[in-house]
């Protein structure tokens, strides 16, 4: 398994290829369509929920909607590049990255959808108890540059770590959460810094033990794990439809938070359909508990996962800018209120 190197150029690239695919694409969204994809994430039960509901289809009527499941945020991203999806649910360590590589014109944020939701789990027959213990282990994390992963490489930066491919003795494996999932029950790696329900599967079916829980390290007790963001051509040319889409991602979460056990349910079924696996109940409702659910987004947050980020390399090495982030930013708000 190698570790990839060139992090910073390699996400370039894609974005490149992504904004290049687009140019010569012919579209294939127009006012009667709609085109999202997400994750088969817990984190990910707003738009998990509101399809399921048909809370979506119920508020755009005719518009016709296709729905996607991917598996880490940078795809996430790079389907809003080549045109390929209009709207994506995606943590803000990728969706940062995807918006300054490409100039901060492709893409926006529309909304909030969740917060928090990832955990450090380890062996347990681990001696982890604290960072230092780190030096020397194998960790994994979904994906270059998914959230996750640039969690995992600040926490170790912050505590005088670096990953192996940096001159350091941390190994990293950027992997699917499924792969972590098999590796990590095959004792081939030490810890993982992965999403829910991932994190509860490895406490629950693999005996690890949950180290902390990634808000705890965070300065406010919280961040954000989901937000909802468009490809800009898009929002722009249709703000009817995107309206009824934050107004129909709002119900969605109101009726989780009013709703978790139902909202469990619903997901375990999702899931099922998905990947033909059925989730212990246990689980989700473990994984549903540490997760908050809510449209609100945390701009602070944002820009520290930004600071984070270009601290690693991700952003490149000239700086970046934020300032334009959010989608029509005061209309959206009253759209929300």
């Amino acid at each position: 398994m190698k570790i990839l190197p060139l992090i910073g150029l390699a996400i370039a690239s894609i974005i490149a290829i992504s904004v290049f695919l687009s140019v010569i694409l012919p579209p294939e969204s127009n006012k009667n369509q709609i085109r999202v994809v997400f994750f088969a994430n817990i984190s990910h039960a707003a738009p998990i929920v509101g399809m399921e509901n048909g809370y979506f289809s119920d508020q755009l009527g005719d518009t016709k909607i296709q729905s996607r499941v991917v598996d880490s945020g940078p795809a996430a991203i790079e389907t809003l590049f080549a045109n390929s999806a209009d709207l994506a649910y995606v943590g803000p360590a990728p969706f940062v990255n995807g918006y300054v590589k490409s100039g901060g014109h492709g893409i926006k944020i529309l909304s909030g959808a969740a917060n928090n939701g990832a955990s450090f789990v380890v062996q347990s027959d681990s001696e982890i108890s604290k960072p230092s213990d780190l030096a020397g282990k194998k960790i994994a994390a979904p994906f270059v540059g998914n959230s996750q992963d640039v969690s995992l490489r600040n926490y170790l930066a912050e505590n005088g770590l670096k990953p192996a491919e940096k001159g350091g003795n941390v190994i990293i494996y950027n992997i699917a959460n499924a792969e972590i999932t098999t590796i990590f029950s095959k004792k081939g790696i030490d810890a993982a810094w992965v999403p829910e329900p991932t994190a509860t599967m490895l406490v629950e079916n693999f005996g690890g033990k949950r180290l902390f829980q990634e808000q705890d390290i965070w300065p406010d007790k919280k961040f954000p794990s989901v937000l909802l963001v468009g490809r800009t051509e898009y929002v722009d040319k249709h703000p009817d439809i995107i309206k009824k889409w934050i107004l129909a991602n709002q119900k969605s979460i109101d009726w989780i938070n009013q709703n978790p056990q139902q909202a469990e349910s619903t997901f375990i079924n999702f899931y099922k359909k998905h990947t033909g696996k059925t989730l212990n109940q246990n689980i989700v409702h473990t994984s549903f508990s540490t997760i908050e659910y809510t449209s609100k987004i945390d701009e602070k947050a944002i820009s520290l996962f930004a600071q984070r980020a270009y601290s690693l390399g991700y952003l490149g090495r000239n700086g970046y800018n934020l300032d334009d982030i959010y989608a029509n930013s005061m209309e959206i708000k009253q759209w929300q209120n």
